[in-house]
């Protein structure tokens, strides 16, 4: 039976690889310090005999018993009100953190995939945007503390790869939607939806030209299956490459709600990027993958759950308690 190591276990993205691997066969470790992931999204999991979960920080030393042939690392704040409340955390998991597992895949022969993100090409000057495009990051803006976390999670995994031939695998991953999303995490998706569903207007960060592309999560965990299962070694872009504006975006949120609220106008953050769209062509290639949910299905899955989140929740303005994380 495969083992796997899936940290960032209880968040987002992580609790959807945990159920992939898991309904694959696999023998699941689940890892997270909860500092942004929810529990509640992997615990239907904890009565099964090929499931574990471990509550770790990993830029801590990591040790896990027994054989691991892969390891997916989805540890990380991935949302602005996340990152800019705890910068220095977010900079030690893509750099110890980082460290510590590619030091356990090296001693347990793992496979390790690790979520980079399109973050990485920063406010970009090429569009779309390839897997060669080295970048435009403010290293010393207020997103730089996720930015520059992520450029480094690639060197150092590369420099793994080459130094050490360790099998090594970097997804960038772009905008990303679903169900088990936090509602109030700061994202656009979600931020509008609660809007909408709270009955407020609709905040768009400057004039909304710039753009987004939307990914549905069953196609993202799909492309990050594929790509672990590779041979391919260089960052692959995973994401889908239908752009939207963010005023469009709004106003389609708008419609599926059936929300009757104005959109109003907000100064744009610094160093937000303007333009956001992968070029997936290396994925489609290489992977034979590329996107088969629409946005229009994805939205209504997605608005789905959240429509099923409880008052409590919908009201609620921050996730979790940040201060022990802040050193």
């Amino acid at each position: 039976m495969k083992r796997i190591l899936i940290t960032g276990a209880a968040g987002f993205l992580g609790s959807h690889l945990c159920d992939r691997f898991h309904g694959e066969g696999f023998h699941v470790i689940a890892m997270d310090n909860l500092i942004t992931g929810d529990i509640r999204n992997i615990e239907h999991l904890f009565s099964e005999e090929r499931f574990e979960f471990y509550h770790h920080d990993i830029s801590k030393f990591v040790h896990v018993p027994g054989k691991l042939d892969y390891i997916l690392h989805f540890a990380s704040p991935a949302s602005p009100i996340d990152y800019l409340k705890i910068p220095i955390q977010t900079l030690k998991v893509g750099s110890l953190g980082t460290h510590n597992l590619l030091g356990l895949a090296r001693v347990k022969s793992s496979r390790i995939l690790v979520a980079s993100t399109s973050e990485v090409y920063g406010d970009p000057t090429v569009h779309p945007q390839t897997e060669e495009y080295r970048g435009n990051v403010n290293p010393v803006g207020p997103r730089g503390v996720y930015d520059e976390a992520k450029r480094f999670q690639e060197a150092i995994t590369m420099a793994y790869h080459t130094y050490h031939g360790l099998e090594t695998r970097i997804a960038r991953i772009f905008n990303t939607y679903g169900p088990r999303m936090r509602l109030n995490d700061g994202r656009v998706l979600p931020a509008f939806i609660g809007q909408a569903l709270r009955g407020e207007d609709l905040t768009v960060f400057g004039d909304g030209s710039q753009t987004r592309s939307f990914c549905y999560m069953d196609d993202l965990i799909e492309g990050i299956y594929r790509l672990l299962m590779s041979d391919c070694a260089d960052p692959v872009n995973i994401g889908n490459p239908d752009e939207i504006s963010i005023l469009d975006f709004a106003q389609e949120i708008l419609k599926l709600t059936g929300a009757s609220q104005q959109i109003i106008f907000k100064e744009l953050p610094t160093d937000d990027p303007l333009q956001r769209q992968p070029d997936i062509g290396l994925a489609k290639k290489i992977l034979n993958w590329s996107p088969k949910i629409d946005r229009a299905e994805g939205l209504k899955r997605t608005y789905a759950y959240f429509q099923s989140l409880s008052e409590e929740e919908l009201y609620k303005k921050e996730h979790n308690d940040f201060e022990k994380y802040k050193s």
